[in-house]
């Protein structure tokens, strides 16, 4: 079979132009011309993402939500240690804004504002990072 469009002389000596059922089953959107073409591919192979957009935006919100909260702790019990011990009061405060910044974003995240609580659990983390620099 040569390809899509093509005329083809059959062995009664006519010329026959291909028809979407003569394509193989390796075809996709970039060979489909009309419907018909499109709901036959669709029993073919999955069109769409295989995963649901809304599976994505679930996963997504629950792992900015749980990020947020354990990195919001871990800077809690760090801005806690820090306190106690004998270091420059600039530093437990660096934890604990920074923690802040995590539990913000962890409802953000839960919230779905996936994207906002990437990045204040960046920001938040780099302000922990920085406030460890002044030990």
């Amino acid at each position: 079979m040569s390809g899509r469009g093509d005329s083809e002389i059959s062995e009664t000596g006519e010329d026959r132009t291909e028809t979407p059922e003569d394509l193989d089953d390796g075809r996709d959107l970039a060979d489909v011309e009309d419907l018909a073409d499109v709901e036959d591919l669709a029993d073919v192979e999955d069109l769409a993402d295989p995963e649901d957009p809304a599976q994505v935006a679930r996963r997504a919100r629950w792992t900015a939500a749980v990020t947020g909260a354990l990195l919001a702790l871990a800077g809690l019990a760090a801005s806690m240690l820090r306190a106690t011990g004998s270091a420059p009061p600039l530093v437990p405060a660096a934890y604990a804004f920074g923690a802040a910044l995590c539990a913000l974003a962890a409802f953000l995240g839960s919230r779905g504002r996936t994207r906002r609580a990437l990045w204040l659990l960046v920001t938040g983390v780099m302000v922990m990072a920085l406030g460890d620099q002044f030990d």
